[in-house]
């Protein structure tokens, strides 16, 4: 969320922002809601004002017994309160309409963000190992698990649909001992403090991380048992064969449904959420918190992309880091963040590059978004395993998150940042591509073999 006010005193930069971000300039519309919201208050303000004036005026008329002046005044005072009251549920509505426009404007990019249009603009600013040279042609992650029988794509699309996977026997215990190490690392060396929050949250939780309203359907959605019969009757009323057709789903938009919940795509949401409507003391500040959770995606727009495998799925793990800090503290936090994010896949022995997301590749709340990027030599490629993001005061806005300095009278924003620590799914692809054998067995890597009990080698 953005302040009114810095974009009143400043809109050629906040427009700027947006075109280099590949958006629309918008000030002048926020404004024109922002001065019509101004002059209202001022019209409110006046006749309150008169009206308490003309309150006191009724005693002085009665005191001096000229009746008819009072019963003018008495009439006035009427008319003052109706339109007063009126009025403030008329600003309700101006205000509602303001943070509505505000809500779907993405995050102001920091300065030294690179100006671009998409991935392709994005700028390398390291890169740590150098891939491994194979006698052979490397096979893909699903081509290693199929052949271990340890990965089922065809019985998990049997259960659930496309985009999800069976894992079996030592692949699925590989991809729990990476998250246990990842939590291990986060926590004993790193300073994050493990949590293992809810899966489902409610909307205002996927509203204060930007979640909701703009990307409503990149999530998934769950409804009580009555308000999905209903809903599920009225499609029925509408098909003659008396039932759904196959892949149907019941859409049914944001905010109509007070008891909806939403899946988690991230651990994000509910570790952000914990300061929510908190007033924090900046003594305690910055809060580190690392959580391993399943994660949910309707991946809309995604037709036809990475359909094989298991780089892109509508459930997968992951190990998030979120932080909350000061605004004095936050770059320097941010820079901490993806280095515990890059230790992770060093001490994974697993060659890695770190870019700077351009303004055009960059997330909705971020202001500034290091990703990182692991070798995947099954795809000859680097793929994104981890997302580093600095999102500023723009969450805390919209949670109303705030701290109270050690010194100086009232309250600030917090900033908020969360990264990947690291995608546990996509890692699993990437040990498996990266350790591969010509046999087709995978080693396992010796920071894990704690983990998989000594196993040194999966094999068929």
């Amino acid at each position: 969320m953005h302040d009114i006010k810095l974009i009143r005193d400043n809109p050629q930069a906040f427009d700027q922002a947006l075109i280099n971000r590949g958006k629309s300039p918008l000030s002048s519309d926020l404004l024109a809601i922002d001065e019509r919201r101004r002059q209202h208050l001022t019209r409110l303000q006046d006749a309150q004002a008169r009206q308490n004036a003309a309150s006191k005026e009724i005693g002085k008329a009665k005191a001096t017994k000229d009746e008819a002046k009072a019963q003018s005044l008495m009439a006035e005072v009427a008319e003052l309160k109706a339109f007063i009251q009126a009025g403030e549920a008329e600003e309700r509505t101006i205000e509602a309409e303001l943070e509505a426009a505000l809500a779907g404007i993405p995050n102001v990019p920091e300065a030294d963000v690179p100006v671009g249009r998409d991935e392709h603009d994005n700028v390398e600013i390291r890169k740590v190992g150098a891939p491994r040279s194979f006698n052979y042609a490397p096979k893909q992650h699903f081509e290693l698990g199929e052949a271990l029988g340890m990965m089922d794509f065809e019985t998990a699309t049997k259960v659930s649909g496309a985009r999800f996977v069976f894992l079996k026997g030592k692949l699925a215990r590989l991809e729990r001992a990476l998250a246990q190490f990842m939590l291990d690392l986060h926590t004993e060396e790193h300073g994050y403090t493990e949590v293992n929050p809810p899966f489902l949250v409610n909307t205002a939780s996927a509203y204060g991380t930007g979640n909701l309203p703009k990307f409503a359907d990149d999530l998934f959605g769950t409804y009580t048992s009555e308000s999905f019969r209903a809903a599920f009757e009225k499609a029925l009323e509408e098909h003659d064969t008396g039932t759904l057709p196959e892949g149907m789903t019941i859409n049914v938009r944001v905010g109509q449904l007070i008891d909806r919940k939403w899946l988690i795509p991230t651990a994000e949401i509910p570790l952000t959420n914990i300061v929510r409507e908190e007033i924090l003391d900046e003594a305690k500040l910055p809060f580190r918190f690392t959580a391993w959770t399943p994660c949910f995606r309707s991946e809309a727009g995604s037709a036809g992309r990475d359909t094989r495998g298991m780089i892109r799925q509508h459930q997968f793990a992951k190990v998030e880091m979120v932080s909350v800090t000061t605004p004095e503290q936050s770059e320097a936090e941010h820079q901490r963040m993806t280095a515990a994010a890059e230790d992770v896949l060093t001490r994974l022995g697993l060659p890695f590059r770190t870019i700077v997301l351009c303004t055009g590749d960059m997330g909705f709340s971020s202001r500034k978004t290091y990703d990182i990027e692991v070798w995947l030599p099954g795809q000859d490629t680097y793929r994104e395993i981890s997302s580093c993001s600095n999102c500023g005061d723009f969450q805390a806005r919209r949670m109303n998150a705030r701290y109270r300095p050690a010194e100086g009278k009232g309250t600030r924003f917090v900033h908020t940042l969360n990264g990947s620590g690291v995608a546990v799914g996509r890692c699993l692809i990437a040990v498996m591509e990266n350790y591969q054998n010509e046999d087709g067995s995978i080693t396992v890597p010796e920071v894990l073999r704690p983990y998989m009990g000594g196993l040194e080698v999966i094999s068929a």
